[in-house]
């Protein structure tokens, strides 16, 4: 049997398409443009659409008014980036760590004891896809969630701890099952006063609306409101 045919690339060679347009960083929670698939990392993208509402790359409109609802983690990517980035995940996992330091609070799970109790392991399958696992499993939020219109009850148990992977879409789907809602459709969710994006993570959340303020995330919900 003739040996498999093999052809190294530099990883400069594909730096542009791992790449965010904005930082000319790697990509970190690659997060895509659903109007033309262009990729950024999620937070630069986020405070890029906070005064603008085109996309960076090709400039096209995603929304006139909503942007941020347009936009979606891309998990595909950002595992692709893990894999082919030597030492990337552990170096963000170590910021997560020392994020959680910072703000005097007990990292969730113990990344570090989770990390290093299965090191082993992680060094015989060198797949970004095992670290990103461990992060999924054992990285938590606290959130409290209130109701702010008179047009819907509370929960009885307005406090939970899920996942910082976990979206905004997640928690719509869980409060329109408590209140047995027709859809979850019909709800907006808010953290000070702002419209979260239905794709957004509560890691994500968390680092760009609750930086350095003592859990539990605050999240609001009331009824949808269209906004013309």
């Amino acid at each position: 049997t003739p040996k498999m045919l093999t052809r190294k690339i530099k990883l400069w060679d594909i730096n542009a398409h791992i790449t965010c347009r904005l930082c000319n960083g790697y990509l970190i929670d690659a997060t895509t443009v659903t109007e033309c698939l262009h990729t950024f990392c999620r937070s630069c993208l986020v405070k890029y659409l906070e005064e603008n509402n085109t996309c960076p790359t090709c400039r096209i409109v995603i929304h006139q008014s909503h942007p941020l609802q347009y936009i979606g983690h891309d998990r595909t990517m950002q595992d692709i980036v893990y894999k082919l980035v030597p030492g990337l995940q552990e170096a963000e996992m170590k910021k997560q760590r020392e994020f959680y330091h910072k703000l005097g609070m007990e990292v969730p799970g113990d990344i570090k004891g989770e990390t290093c109790s299965t090191k082993q392991h992680l060094d015989s399958h060198r797949n970004g896809k095992y670290q990103l696992l461990i992060l999924c499993l054992f990285l938590k939020v606290s959130i409290c969630l209130e109701c702010n219109s008179s047009k819907l009850r509370g929960l009885k148990r307005k406090w939970i701890r899920c996942s910082a992977q976990a979206t905004v879409l997640h928690l719509k789907k869980f409060i329109a099952k408590k209140l047995n809602l027709s859809s979850f459709n019909e709800l907006d969710i808010l953290c000070n006063e702002e419209i979260l994006g239905k794709d957004h993570t509560l890691k994500f959340v968390v680092v760009t609306r609750w930086r350095f303020k003592k859990a539990p995330l605050l999240l609001h919900y009331r009824p949808k409101m269209d906004l013309l």
